[in-house]
């Protein structure tokens, strides 16, 4: 069992990260690398060749699964639906492992893809993987997994933009809340691309809007308003969340919300705001980048 529990842990941070982006929450995550360390506690390892592909495949199919009840919940869920956030680690041999760190906006991106192209693209993209072994990992053909591949990329880039810098994202993200803070609403509404998209999730459990608000001018008075209603008496502080800088928006030392920005070379193309508190939960005192 020693062995066992080695085994599990070296490849862990994998494991996870692969979850991660298949459900975009981290207790769906984490409840399935759970579920795979039992299947592997009492699996006959002494079959086993490779315990690292045996825990891939597992955390793969099960993830799988996994995504098919999510998709169901997501159904009933009240208002927009976004991605747990994650502070990103800031050890690089467990950020390696788990993959490049992914933003928030390519996490929306994905769940958007069916739950099998999703998996290719995570294990291609984040991880690596080869064709072959994306197919042995989920009992299909290479072929097949190279047209899955395609599609999940085609679909992506139907909706992702040129990427920008770190540095072009933060400058973004410093100004976009000085705007916001300030009031500012003309300058505020030149750092959006005109169909900027604002999403808030909620889940229906603090007020917030039930449906994406659409253009600039619309996002822009509608950030400037929450600034004016909710902006007292909190703090907003710069923090890493997903490889990226992000807002977070804490009232009496506890999270309350947490904002990131989709920057594209034109400008913002997305605002999406965390206030659910059970997606903040993880954000604590001491997130400060």
């Amino acid at each position: 069992m020693t062995d066992a529990v080695r085994a599990f842990d070296a490849v862990r941070p994998r494991l996870f990260g692969i979850a991660y982006r298949m459900l975009g929450t981290v207790q769906d995550a984490e409840d399935t690398v759970q579920d795979t360390w039992l299947r592997w506690q009492h699996a006959d390892r002494s079959a086993v060749r490779d315990a690292t592909a045996f825990l891939v495949t597992t955390t793969t199919r099960l993830a799988l699964n996994a995504a098919t009840s999510a998709r169901a919940r997501r159904e009933s869920y009240v208002g927009p639906w976004l991605p747990e956030p994650v502070q990103t680690s800031l050890d690089p041999a467990d950020r390696a492992e788990q993959g490049e760190a992914v933003g928030l906006a390519l996490l929306l991106l994905l769940q958007r893809l069916t739950p099998t192209e999703r998996a290719v693209y995570v294990l291609r993209e984040a991880f690596d993987y080869s064709f072959r072994q994306i197919a042995e990992v989920l009992d299909i053909t290479e072929a097949n997994a190279r047209q899955l591949g395609r599609r999940a990329r085609t679909h992506l880039a139907e909706e992702r933009h040129m990427p920008v810098a770190p540095a072009d994202h933060g400058r973004l993200l410093h100004a976009f809340l000085g705007a916001a803070r300030s009031g500012d609403l003309g300058r505020l509404e030149k750092l959006l691309v005109n169909d900027v998209v604002s999403y808030a999730d909620s889940g229906g459990l603090v007020s917030a809007a039930r449906v994406p608000v659409t253009g600039s001018a619309n996002v822009a008075r509608y950030l400037v308003g929450l600034v004016r209603k909710y902006g007292a008496g909190v703090s907003l502080d710069v923090v890493e969340s997903n490889g990226q800088e992000a807002v977070l928006v804490r009232r009496a030392g506890s999270a309350v919300a947490l904002c990131a920005i989709d920057a594209s070379p034109e400008g913002i193309a997305r605002v999406l705001i965390i206030l659910n508190p059970a997606k903040l939960a993880r954000f604590g005192p001491h997130a400060v980048l």
